[in-house]
């Protein structure tokens, strides 16, 4: 079979609502990966056969086909097509997966996959929240409210609070994790283990002027947590577990891989990074939603032939704490293997660009630590998940 390959990971470092990337039209901040992915890999950017790009919120500076307009906005030339893909936070790992099956079947060599999400500027739920505002309807039909009687809304922190109480988790275990993330991406961060991945881009002003201030460094991490402080912190409803600080944070970000053939890479001289190396996809519950990664991640092993231990390094999306938590539950992985260099918690969770963030990450920090594989894998809304393993080579 046909094999694809990485040969190129980069990403922005995540900027905090209101801040460092705020200034940043998404479709600019975007073109700005586009870029980087060329420049490191030294290709003619005519090669690139198409653009997939994962973002949730398509309405404003990040409708009428994102990618496209990426494109537009960077150095590819106008022979590159676009396409914007929605598969909620799993959305650019989707886009890497529409590239690798694009590659894998022959019919594209070079293509890059990735995200962006500007969630300054479009807030989160404004594509559905403005269309009910101006009297256009809601995502839930008829036919859906029948099928889930007594369900007024799919809500990620409802689904949180379930898996929280099916898995019995307390307070202070969601707590506690979310400390480890900020601790872990706080020694990633002071050792240089994003230096490779992330991408310096000037700092600009709300108004879009640039400064001469790079932002190299994820906003969103707290160099002075406490363990007592985000036990401090007030919880979303009366009697839960979950508050804003064991809970992703929002985000502002782009992030990008380039996935080629096995004849692009004698062809053009690339070296890669790592293989793809399995690819998986469920539906599951909507209702509590976020607990897709579980089943998607047994059927993953399964299919690909190999069992949890032979994973060296996982990346499971920290969307809210009781999600890796109960993933580590029922999978038995190691804990010391997932999410080494800390997650959504701390560094915070581009929606849109998480799917190919996590999987620069995951690349970086197989070749870092001289490990073989590594799996990744998302809970997305209406009760979906992504998983992808990929081979370090």
């Amino acid at each position: 079979m046909a094999q694809a390959y990485i040969v190129a990971a980069v990403r922005t470092a995540g900027g905090k609502r209101g801040g460092r990337l705020s200034g940043w039209h998404p479709v600019d901040l975007a073109a700005r990966v586009l870029d980087e992915l060329v420049d490191r890999t030294g290709i003619d950017p005519a090669r690139v056969e198409d653009v997939i790009m994962g973002c949730v919120s398509q309405a404003g500076e990040q409708s009428t086909n994102v990618a496209r307009n990426a494109v537009l906005a960077s150095k590819l030339p106008e022979s590159v097509p676009g396409t914007s893909v929605d598969r909620q936070c799993g959305s650019s790992q989707q886009a890497l997966h529409f590239a690798a099956q694009a590659v894998m079947a022959g019919s594209m060599d070079v293509v890059i996959a990735a995200g962006v999400e500007s969630m300054s500027r479009v807030p989160m739920f404004t594509p559905s929240a403005l269309p009910q505002k101006n009297g256009l309807g809601y995502y839930m039909s008829p036919n859906i409210r029948r099928r889930y009687e007594g369900v007024p809304d799919f809500s990620q922190f409802m689904g949180a609070e379930m898996i929280g109480r099916k898995y019995q988790l307390s307070r202070d275990d969601v707590d506690e994790y979310a400390y480890h993330s900020h601790q872990r991406a706080i020694a990633a961060t002071r050792e240089g283990r994003f230096d490779d991945e992330i991408l310096p881009v000037e700092v600009r002003t709300a108004d879009g002027a640039g400064t001469a201030e790079m932002h190299t460094v994820d906003e969103g991490i707290r160099f002075d947590v406490t363990r007592e402080g985000i036990g401090g912190v007030k919880l979303l409803q009366e009697g839960g577990i979950i508050s804003a600080a064991n809970a992703s944070q929002i985000c502002d970000g782009a992030t990008g891989v380039m996935v080629v053939s096995e004849k692009a890479l004698k062809e053009l001289g690339l070296t890669p990074l790592a293989r793809i190396h399995h690819m998986t996809m469920i539906g599951h519950d909507p209702v509590i939603m976020l607990e897709a990664p579980i089943p998607a991640t047994v059927q993953a092993l399964k299919k690909a032939g190999l069992r949890i231990d032979d994973i060296d390094l996982f990346e499971v999306n920290e969307a809210f704490a009781p999600v890796p938590l109960a993933w580590l539950q029922v999978t038995g992985a190691d804990p010391e293997r997932l999410n080494v260099n800390g997650g959504a918690i701390a560094l915070g969770h581009p929606l849109g660009a998480s799917g190919t963030k996590l999987m620069t990450t995951l690349v970086h920090a197989l070749g870092k630590r001289n490990k073989r594989y590594g799996l990744q894998t998302m809970c997305e809304g209406g009760g979906m998940a992504n998983v992808t393993i990929i081979e370090r080579l």
